[in-house]
């Protein structure tokens, strides 16, 4: 079965075509600036040239429409037919309680997701975009839904709840969700398989370290803490986010600079962060190179992001009492060798040991980059979201199951009725 993947942005659309008999990527690709006249198609074909093309996509089902013609092109693609594509699956950002693992799209499913669009007001529209857009273009195909807060349904309450009014929790939800939960269950689990010791028995930290950034507890395969909360703005120092904030500071700046709701939410997640402490840059690489000419702004915008992340690690250490592996993925995990470098040279009372040697070559593979009898394990572990998305889809369409995370808000002793 060939499985379509796709990311759908409010005026993007990300998308990766898999054949599921050896999971090989047989396309991939992107649609951006989804609404002009100037819209551009980036198709990425095995063992093909790469095609780029500019045209007007006013909107997503248009979009779909060109993604599937350029997947059958004459020259460019690499199906046969449209009918050759088996099972649609979609990253949705938020799942709420509802979801503590992937589904197959339907009405309830759909109204579900509606439903959670005040949780996450940039993201689940356009995710609805695109299950839209697909069933507009490919009715009798099967879609799945994967969700990045289901991984993160195993948190206990005192680690979900926050110490508001219980009521706030009962009539909105307001609670931890976490995100980039596809990626920490993934690199979780390929860190154990690495090291070749049982998942449901090692106490693991994931620091997904991009843009965005989010660092997770994982206890015996289950997420029990994670950094982001209701939304992705909580946490750690981000590109552009702040990341952990005192809430009275929101209410201050609001009076002394005359500012309104949406504008200093627009401040915390888009001017803050990285590119707000260093003035240069939300891109660690530029930031990095600013600070290795020199720049003391630059040097000192770099240590507070890797304090930030170091801080969660030994947060998350305690709250598992111990660790046996720190993992680091995406875009900077994955490639900024200072980040790791300078995030794990305080951690030796944890028992880290980072091999420098390992920590600056093999970039792109799955590698320890621990020194040999370090006590804590640490790795580098490429993320593959587009990857489980595909699998959970193949494994739902072909009528197997994708094991749920255990809701933890299912068992708690307060959800009864507003009206108890």
């Amino acid at each position: 079965m060939n499985v379509l993947v796709i990311n759908a942005g409010s005026s993007s659309l990300k998308y990766q075509l898999y054949d599921m008999r050896d999971e090989s990527v047989l396309a991939k690709g992107k649609v951006e600036r989804i609404g002009m006249d100037t819209a551009i198609l980036t198709h990425e074909p095995a063992a093909k040239p790469e095609v780029r093309e500019v045209s007007e996509i006013l909107e997503h089902t248009a979009a779909i429409r060109k993604v599937l013609g350029m997947l059958t092109h004459p020259q460019h693609g690499v199906l046969e037919r449209i009918s050759d594509i088996g099972a649609v699956g979609h990253r949705v950002v938020h799942g709420g309680e509802t979801f503590s693992g992937s589904v197959i799209v339907d009405e309830e499913v759909k109204r579900e997701i509606r439903r959670l669009f005040d949780l996450a007001p940039l993201h689940n529209p356009a995710h609805m975009l695109g299950i839209q857009a697909v069933e507009a273009n490919l009715p009798d195909v099967p879609q799945v839904v994967v969700f990045d807060t289901a991984f993160h349904q195993t948190m206990p309450a005192r680690a979900f709840l926050y110490a508001i009014p219980m009521v706030l929790y009962r009539r909105h939800k307001i609670r931890r969700y976490g995100f980039h939960g596809t990626s920490h269950a993934y690199v979780s689990e390929r860190a154990a398989a690495f090291l070749g010791k049982p998942y449901d028995q090692l106490k693991i930290v994931t620091c997904h370290i991009g843009n965005g950034a989010s660092c997770t507890a994982v206890l015996n395969g289950k997420s029990i803490d994670t950094s982001m909360g209701m939304t992705p703005l909580e946490g750690l120092m981000m590109g552009t986010r702040s990341g952990d904030i005192d809430p009275a500071v929101v209410p201050y700046i609001m009076a002394k600079e005359e500012l309104s709701v949406g504008e200093v939410s627009s401040m915390l997640n888009k001017h803050s962060g990285l590119i707000a402490i260093s003035g240069i840059s939300s891109d660690v690489r530029e930031v990095t190179e600013a600070m290795e000419k020199g720049d003391r702004i630059a040097g000192f915008a770099f240590e507070m992001y890797c304090y930030r992340i170091r801080k969660y690690i030994g947060a998350y250490a305690a709250a598992m009492n111990g660790i046996d592996a720190l993992v680091f993925t995406a875009g900077v995990g994955e490639n900024s060798a200072p980040v790791r470098e300078v995030v794990c040279r305080e951690l030796t009372f944890l028992g880290v040991e980072l091999d420098e040697e390992r920590n600056r070559t093999g970039h792109g593979k799955e590698r320890l980059i621990s020194k040999d009898g370090s006590k804590v394990d640490v790795l580098v572990i490429p993320t593959n979201e587009e990857w489980v998305i595909a699998r959970d889809t193949y494994a739902l369409v072909s009528g197997g199951q994708v094991p749920a995370a255990d809701a933890a808000a299912e068992k708690l002793p307060w959800r009864q009725p507003l009206d108890s």
